[in-house]
């Protein structure tokens, strides 16, 4: 299975041109800028129409829509064959995804949490979880912001890493200076940040392919 990986569009999908072929293609948050229901809207429709067979999408901290308008985003999603995880899972050819749009506190922006919601929000992962996608990286992981000088993950996610015991992939956004890295392959599971925008918010970031053995799932 190939899965192709975006994220971090905000609202400048338009310019993405001639995404990869695949089979799977996942976009981990940040999908808008604003958070507009128009915005919101306008991506769901740009994301429906390219040529992948099946779409995932989770929300950002940016994507407000999903919060302020959370049964017209799902609906929309729906009715355009979107698959839109919010802390939920699916099975697509044995292998399962989970989505959660959650990241640590930062200013006042859409899903964010605190360490403790953030842990019972990892804590609802399932334990066969095959691919993980959340919008902010776990600790350590691409999470590191030169101008800061510091790291900026989720503890909490990289605790729940550890506990997946079938886990392949994951794959995050949300800190544009991690996607340089390309993948990253530890202890069997491959970690991506696809951000698709740069630190200067320029949508010129390549995406990322993460092939997946679909036999290697099954056989656990």
């Amino acid at each position: 299975m190939r899965l192709v990986c975006i994220s971090d569009t905000h609202s400048l999908h338009e310019e993405i041109k001639d995404l990869p072929a695949g089979d799977v293609l996942i976009h981990a948050g940040d999908c808008t800028g604003a958070g507009t229901l128009r915005r919101g809207f306008d991506f769901v429709d740009w994301f429906a129409a390219q040529r992948h067979r099946h779409k995932i999408l989770i929300a950002g901290n940016h994507d407000f829509c999903f919060v302020d308008y959370s049964a017209w985003m799902r609906e929309h999603c729906k009715k355009k064959g979107v698959i839109y995880l919010e802390d939920e899972s699916i099975v697509i050819d044995e292998i399962k995804f989970h989505g959660s749009p959650w990241t640590p506190i930062f200013r006042n922006m859409a899903f964010n949490a605190s360490p403790a919601l953030m842990g019972q929000k990892m804590a609802l992962v399932p334990e066969d979880t095959n691919v993980l996608i959340t919008h902010g990286p776990a600790l350590g992981i691409f999470d590191w912001i030169p101008d800061l000088g510091e790291r900026v993950g989720s503890f909490e996610i990289a605790k729940i890493i550890d506990r997946l015991p079938k886990l392949k992939a994951h794959i995050c956004g949300h800190i544009h200076e991690g996607h340089g890295f390309g993948v990253r392959e530890s202890d069997g599971v491959k970690f991506a940040n696809a951000s698709t925008c740069t630190e200067r918010y320029k949508p010129t970031n390549p995406p990322i392919i993460i092939d997946l053995s679909v036999e290697s799932k099954t056989a656990g």
